[in-house]
């Protein structure tokens, strides 16, 4: 078998990773048991990183949304600059809390993804029923 995974660093192993491989997998092989825990970790690296993308993505779009309206409104000119600089100010804590929403999501998402990948775990470390 070809491993074509790229990584120039080994994969370390979080404590609650490797406890839980000890576990659940305590008659198996040491390599079997060593590549488990780089593929659970490897998950959860994926996750992760798929969270910051996001994060990162959402809060780019945030700050160009509130500089483009900040700028439309400098144009025009209609507005008072006291009150100009309060709606900005209103237009900032509401995107604020809408990039909470955002993030809190994005959070639940990976807590899903978490739970998802310990439900596949489950499912590959379950002994074979005799039935079969």
């Amino acid at each position: 078998m070809t491993n074509n995974f790229e990584s120039s660093a080994p994969i370390t192993i979080s404590p609650e990773t490797d406890a839980l491989v000890e576990q659940e997998m305590a008659g198996q092989n040491a390599d079997i048991k060593q590549e488990t825990k780089a593929l659970i970790e490897a998950i959860k690296k994926r996750a992760q990183s798929e969270i910051h993308t996001a994060q990162d993505l959402t809060r780019e779009a945030y700050l160009t949304a509130v500089r483009h309206a900040r700028e439309t409104i400098e144009e025009t000119k209609l507005i008072d600059p006291d009150r100009l600089e309060q709606s900005v100010q209103l237009i900032q804590q509401e995107a604020q809390k809408n990039w909470q929403s955002i993030a809190d999501e994005i959070q639940r998402l990976g807590d899903r993804l978490t739970e998802a990948a310990k439900a596949a775990w489950n499912v590959l470390t379950q002994p074979k029923s005799s039935d079969s």
